[in-house]
């Protein structure tokens, strides 16, 4: 046994011998050190779409190694699968003639989207425009500027004071955003939402909502970033959030599924209106990047894991993996085992009658082989890979069902 691991959100006196240790997965399970065979029903956290042991992406991970394993991209120096990754998501995302900036992770992306748009008003003479408005139940990751931006605020505690010039407002009150746009939408940089709010309980938009916020947005001369984190990559049975709401943001986050998780890549879709300011002075620099914006052997794990996804038709299975587990959980509903289950496609999660504690529920569905996650004391989380079979969403029905009744 070894305490030298911190682990994330977990509890620091949490000895290490009391952790499921993985050491193995296939498809949509994975093993711990003692044998035992779960579902996976959270995808990881939320982004292993193509499922575990694809030999294809650890083969270009390797080939790309062979070459050259890490160099960075900053001025004068790029690398062919940062070019070839930023031209396919460029391809994929609705917004019209993107590029991409490249980071490791979610959080790095939100921040980076954060910055870009402000500093896009900066250089197009609004240095007054640095505001950015979240809403209230928003993950954005937990850098200092998506953490300031979010609205969960135990995720906050403590970790104060918070960056300048964030504002969250009611997560489904599009009036209340309207008012506060009306009042002082001339400082505002811009807006930031998920298209559909993952981490903090997942709740899809109301109807209209995100038009509405698109409208506000242009009205008011401020941008509009979608955090594509959870949503992107087929997750909602589109390859974007954006495009299953039918609205065109002018900045998009993404990481998780563009790999597939097997190696960290992020990164922020740019639109043309935010680019110009960017690009309209040859001397100007951005003076903003990771080590490891660019990262070859990231950027070559997410062209096989986008390959995997095209051969295999996994942003349309989406829609009958959602629909066979919530239709599933909308039965449990019925049976007044379930307070309430939300979802939008592939991505959900269910509420737990009064009295029910979800972590024990999470314990109990281990104790079976079923993997979900507590956000909260009454809520579950559901994320299943896409490669994930009928029996073994079956099979997650079926545990969760008992461990209701029980």
């Amino acid at each position: 046994m070894t305490e030298e691991l911190l682990h994330p959100y977990a509890r620091p006196t949490k000895r290490d011998d009391t952790y499921i240790r993985i050491v193995r997965g296939s498809g949509a399970h994975v093993y711990d050190d003692q044998g035992r065979d779960y579902i996976d029903g959270m995808a990881s956290l939320w982004y292993a779409n193509v499922g575990y042991g694809r030999q294809e992406i650890t083969e270009a991970v390797a080939a790309q190694m062979q070459h050259i394993a890490a160099f960075h991209c900053f001025e004068p120096f790029t690398n062919a699968p940062a070019e070839q990754i930023a031209a396919r998501v460029s391809d994929l995302v609705p917004i019209d003639d993107a590029r991409v900036f490249l980071t490791s992770s979610g959080s790095e992306a939100v921040d980076s989207a954060i910055k870009i748009a402000r500093v896009a008003h900066a250089r197009a003479g609004h240095p007054e425009r640095s505001l950015i408005v979240s809403r209230g139940r928003a993950y954005h990751g937990v850098t200092y500027g998506g953490l300031s931006a979010q609205g969960l605020p135990a995720n906050q505690e403590g970790f104060g004071p918070f960056v300048d010039g964030m504002v969250n407002l009611a997560p489904d009150d599009i009036e209340a955003m309207a008012a506060f746009m009306a009042e002082r939408g001339h400082e505002v940089a811009a807006i930031l939402t998920e298209p559909v709010q993952g981490a903090g309980g997942v709740y899809p938009p109301p109807d209209g909502y995100l038009a509405g916020l698109r409208r506000l947005a242009d009205q008011h001369g401020a941008y509009l970033i979608f955090d594509e984190v959870i949503c992107g990559f087929g997750r909602l049975g589109d390859w974007f959030g954006a495009q299953h709401f039918g609205v065109t943001p002018d900045l998009m986050t993404f990481a998780k599924a563009v790999t597939s998780g097997y190696v960290p890549l992020g990164g922020v879709a740019i639109g043309a209106r935010v680019r110009a300011p960017l690009e309209a002075d040859d001397t100007w620099m951005l003076r903003h990047g990771h080590t490891y914006s660019g990262h070859p052997t990231a950027c070559a794990a997410a062209l096989a894991n986008l390959d995997i996804i095209v051969r295999e038709d996994l942003v349309a299975r989406a829609r009958h993996v959602g629909d066979r587990l919530f239709d599933g959980f909308a039965a449990l509903e019925r049976d007044g085992l379930l307070a309430e289950v939300r979802r939008c496609v592939a991505v959900g999660a269910t509420r737990l009658a009064a009295g029910a504690d979800a972590f024990a529920v999470r314990d109990a569905l281990l104790a079976k082989g079923v993997i979900t996650r507590a956000v909260n004391n009454e809520t579950l989380t559901w994320c299943p890979p896409l490669v994930i079979t009928d029996d073994d969403i079956d099979r997650v029905v079926d545990s969760f069902a008992g461990c209701l009744s029980r």
